[in-house]
C-alpha cells in the first residue's frame, strides 16, 4: 500500500451508497492486467496489501483503501526517430522519392509497434482512500491527469459514483496571503520555512523561499505588491507537515514524530493495518480543520458534482508526470 504524501481531496455525492463487498465486485471488472508485448499502457486495480489474489478493497478502522496500478512502456524518442529515418532513407534509395508526412507517420507507428516488446517498463501505484462516513475520496497524487484517470476508473467501476473537488469558501491563495502578512496562522497550524509567491501581472515573476524564515518584511512587501502565494509549507498540531497549494492540494505530507512512529513493530500485516489507520486518522482530522480555517467547505450545490472525471487542479508538465511514481510502501 502506498503512503499518502501528495493528495487531492474530493467530496462524494450523497446519492452514492455501496457496501465494501459491492465496491470489491465493481473493482474486479477493472483488475490490473500487465501489458502485452505490443501494448503501450495498462492500468487497473491491484491488491492494496500486495497479496496476490487478495481483496481489492480493504477496510481498516472503517476506512476503505484501494490501489490503482499504471504500467507504461517507454521507448527513447531518439531510437524511434533513427529507425524511422533509416527506413525513409531506404524507401528513397529504392524508389527515388522521399516519404511524405503521412507515410512517415505510418513508419513511426510500425517502428513503435516492433520495438515495444523491448521497451523500458514503468510502474506507478496510486493509493486511494474512501471515507464512507465523511463521504470523502482522497487520491494520492499531485498530478491532475493521473487523479482524473483514477476517478474515471472509479466512476466506471462503481454504480452511481460521483464526486466533485473539495472547494473552500475562502480561496487558499487569499488565506495564505493573510496568514503571511499578519503572521497569524489559524489555530492549530504553524507556518514553516518554504513558500512560493507569483505575480498576477504579465511579468509572471516568481519568488521562492526555501528553508528561510517567512516572518520578514520582504515577504509582506511582495504580497503588498500583488504577488500571491501559490504554495506554503505548514504544520498541523505538531503531527503532520505539508505544503498547501493554491489549488487546495496537500503536497509533501510528512507524518511527524509521534504519529507513524507510534505504529507497533510487527509483521508486514500488522504494519499495513497500523500505518493505514494512523495515516487516515491524522489526515481525517487535518482536512476538516484546514477547510474550517479556509472559511468552511463549499457545498456541492455550489460546486456541482460530476459523474465523470472532474476538472482537477493544473497538471504538471507531461514529462514530469510521466516520471512520477506515487508508490512508497508503508
Amino acid at each position: 500500500m502506498s503512503v499518502f504524501k501528495n493528495v487531492i481531496v474530493y467530496r462524494i455525492e450523497a446519492t452514492w451508497s455501496q457496501s465494501l463487498d459491492q465496491v470489491e465486485q465493481g473493482l474486479a471488472a477493472q483488475r490490473f492486467v500487465p501489458c502485452s508485448p505490443s501494448q503501450e499502457k495498462s492500468a487497473g486495480w491491484v491488491e492494496p496489501r500486495g497479496q496476490e489474489h487478495g481483496p481489492l478493497a480493504e477496510s481498516v478502522a472503517g476506512q476503505w483503501l484501494l490501489e490503482y496500478m499504471i504500467e507504461t512502456k517507454t521507448l527513447p524518442a531518439s531510437v524511434v526517430r533513427r529507425k524511422v529515418d533509416e527506413r525513409a532513407a531506404q524507401i528513397e534509395a529504392t524508389t527515388g522519392r522521399k516519404p511524405g508526412k503521412k507515410e512517415k507517420k505510418e513508419l513511426k507507428e510500425d517502428v513503435t509497434h516492433e520495438l515495444l516488446p523491448l521497451a523500458f517498463t514503468r510502474h506507478a501505484r496510486v493509493a486511494v482512500w474512501i471515507d464512507p462516513k465523511a463521504r470523502r475520496l482522497v487520491v494520492n497524487s499531485s498530478n491532475a491527469a493521473r487523479a482524473d484517470e483514477v476517478v474515471t476508473s472509479l466512476v466506471k467501476s462503481l454504480d452511481g459514483f460521483a464526486v466533485a473537488l473539495v472547494n473552500s469558501q475562502v480561496e487558499p491563495a487569499a488565506a495564505m496571503s493573510e496568514w503571511l502578512s499578519s503572521q497569524e496562522p489559524p489555530a492549530g497550524f504553524t507556518i514553516d520555512r518554504e513558500c512560493e509567491l507569483k505575480a498576477t501581472d504579465e511579468s509572471k515573476a516568481v519568488v521562492r523561499y526555501a528553508k528561510h524564515p517567512l516572518d520578514i518584511d520582504e515577504v509582506r512587501e511582495h504580497i503588498a505588491a500583488g504577488k500571491r502565494p501559490t504554495r506554503l509549507a505548514m504544520s498541523w498540531d505538531d503531527r503532520v507537515s505539508f505544503e498547501l497549494t493554491e489549488g487546495l492540494q496537500l503536497r509533501k505530507i510528512v507524518f511527524l514524530e509521534g504519529t507513524l512512529d507510534d505504529a507497533p513493530a510487527g509483521g508486514k500485516e500488522d504494519d499495513f493495518d497500523a500505518n493505514a489507520a494512523i495515516a487516515t486518522g491524522e489526515l481525517g482530522q487535518l482536512v476538516p480543520e484546514l477547510l474550517e480555517a479556509l472559511g468552511g467547505e463549499m457545498k456541492l450545490g455550489t460546486a456541482a458534482a460530476t459523474d465523470a472525471a472532474p476538472a482537477t487542479p493544473s497538471a504538471r508538465p507531461a514529462e514530469e508526470a510521466a516520471l512520477e511514481d506515487e508508490s512508497a510502501p508503508f
